[in-house]
């Protein structure tokens, strides 16, 4: 089964960003599934490499890199915010609309935050 998460809210905020890697990450550890994360928008902050937050608070960047499926950023978004290839978290990297279009036609279940 394949999954794609597809996330627009910014890491720190609100709480759907967050909600939708925990729930990615907890998907990808069940046996024959599938997992891709998509970050489009302000979501695509998620992937900077070397946050620093307060202790006891999640970073949004070492959650990425625990999803353990292919990431891709919305190149058009990360641009639009001034973020470069090498800005990103290791595991991250630049896509297109092309490839998210891709990615949803050959999606099982697409889950949007």
């Amino acid at each position: 089964m394949n999954t794609l998460f597809i996330l627009n809210d910014a890491p720190y905020g609100t709480e759907r960003s967050y909600n939708g890697l925990r729930l990615a990450r907890a998907v990808g550890k069940v046996d024959g599934e599938t997992v891709r994360v998509f970050l489009m928008g302000d979501a695509v902050a998620c992937a900077k490499a070397g946050q620093k937050v307060p202790e006891g608070y999640y970073n949004a960047g070492d959650m990425l890199r625990m999803v353990g499926g292919e990431v891709g950023l919305c190149g058009t978004c990360m641009d639009a915010r001034g973020y470069a290839d090498e800005d990103m978290v290791a595991n991250a990297r630049r896509s297109t609309l092309k490839e998210l279009a891709e990615w949803t036609a050959a999606a099982d279940k697409v889950l949007v935050f």
